[in-house]
């Protein structure tokens, strides 16, 4: 059975105002202490062993779960003793813990699919994942990079250099840890942190370290601004509504010719520059809850035009500069295939024919179940009817047509898309318009 730690030791010392002396797990969020939300939700999904490591405020927290009452739940209060930093409270406390547990800190409001953490977690025979998502600040966020399977290469702290392109994958600060694989780091000088400290110890150390990608709803509400807008997500529904056991609606979204200008056989990260009012237009299909999928063919990798690792700092540019509009992609996917041969250069063990390439359905398949995404609510925004509006038509999407890139080499294709726009903030407009307010 695994166990759920959560680290309640934070004096709050920002939300010093909506406190009263209380420490900061107590805070009311919405009219509930946000301890108690946290509680309820691990119920939930079933873990009846709870942990509260405890340090300020530790008599208020006591007194809390006294009144709490009976919910199937055993909850018990460790105090670490003095502030010793995320990751050192867990570890000063290892001994008392079980041998897996999940970690939450005590100013975050979570609604994560626990279920598919878990199993994700024992299927990869993981030592350690992390919950990862975009966000809308990337650039003052600890970035997570991981390879195709999913396992993390490397952890960067923010602040990042002025100009690296990164993915805009976060550390959300949500854990499931096998305490086998932190006891050899107990004695690690204190204060320290997960993600700045001990997570990139352990990574050089070769530890199986997962990423757990997901748009779920994971939020730190540390300040009050922060606590504020988690209130209004909590009352409009859009907390319950971004757990991945609820179908989502979703743009998939072309990239060359939609996003950015097309440019031939893109391989020059200088060369990739998004059209105007891209980023704006993201950035409002995800205040309306929309997940924004980039779905895009890149045969330059199959013909030896470029390298995945091109294409991967190309998409790392992408996410940065949309992240510098607050704007950001639920996920990307591409396919490196061409079916024909003939090619100065090609890879060979990428030339045929494959179900991804559009417009095949493929990428989009991948996507909605990895998402849960509800194609009946879902749209297209492409650049062409041969490889966009086909692929729309086959997976049971709504589609819009930009005339920004190669839709005039589309004589010869049949295909009719739902609506043509001139640019990508046009269809964005469209689109929003022909939306049901959280269908």
């Amino acid at each position: 059975m695994t166990q759920a730690v959560i680290l309640a030791g934070g004096k709050g010392t920002r939300l010093a105002d909506r406190l009263g002396g209380l420490p900061k797990a107590l805070v009311e969020v919405a009219g509930t202490p946000l301890l108690e939300r946290q509680i309820r939700y691990l119920a939930g999904y079933g873990i009846t062993d709870i942990a509260l490591l405890v340090n300020h405020g530790a008599e208020h927290v006591a007194n809390f779960v006294a009144r709490l009452g009976q919910i199937g739940v055993r909850i018990r209060l460790i105090d670490d003793g003095e502030p010793r930093g995320t990751a050192g409270a867990v570890l000063a406390t290892l001994d008392q813990l079980e041998d897996r547990f999940i970690v939450i800190y005590g100013d975050t409001l979570v609604n994560v699919d626990l279920t598919v953490l878990l199993t994700t977690h024992s299927r990869m025979a993981a030592d350690a994942t992390l919950f990862l998502h975009p966000n809308d600040h990337p650039q003052d966020s600890d970035i997570v990079e991981v390879d195709a399977a999913g396992w993390v290469r490397r952890i960067h702290p923010y602040p990042h250099p002025v100009g690296r392109y990164l993915p805009n994958l976060v550390n959300a600060a949500m854990y499931v840890l096998e305490k086998r694989a932190l006891a050899p780091y107990v004695h690690v000088p204190m204060p320290s942190d997960f993600g700045k400290n001990l997570f990139p110890l352990m990574l050089e150390d070769g530890v199986r370290i997962l990423g757990h990608s997901s748009f779920e709803y994971i939020k730190d509400l540390g300040t009050p601004k922060r606590l504020e807008k988690v209130e209004r997500d909590l009352r409009s529904g859009r907390v319950d509504r971004a757990n991945l056991s609820v179908p989502q609606k979703a743009v998939f979204v072309d990239r060359d010719g939609t996003l950015n200008i097309h440019r031939g056989s893109l391989a020059d990260l200088d060369q990739f520059e998004l059209f105007p009012g891209v980023a704006e237009g993201i950035r409002r299909l995800n205040e309306h809850e929309f997940r924004v999928v980039v779905v895009t063919n890149q045969p330059v990798i199959a013909r030896g035009e470029a390298t995945f690792e091109q294409v991967r700092l190309i998409h790392n540019k992408l996410e940065t500069l949309l992240g510098e509009k607050g704007a950001y992609l639920d996920a990307i996917y591409f396919c490196p295939h061409h079916p024909d041969k003939g090619f100065a250069g090609e890879v060979a063990a990428l030339k045929f024919h494959c179900e991804c390439r559009k417009p095949n359905t493929g990428m989009v398949d991948q996507a909605s179940k990895a998402m849960n995404i509800d194609r009946r609510r879902s749209w297209l925004i492409g650049d062409t009817v041969r490889w966009d509006i086909r692929m729309a038509e086959r997976a049971g999407l709504r589609s819009i047509l930009v005339t920004t890139g190669d839709a005039a080499s589309d004589v010869g294709y049949e295909g009719k898309p739902d609506f043509i726009r001139p640019t990508f903030s046009d269809a964005v407009d469209t689109l929003i318009g022909q939306a049901e307010p959280h269908s």
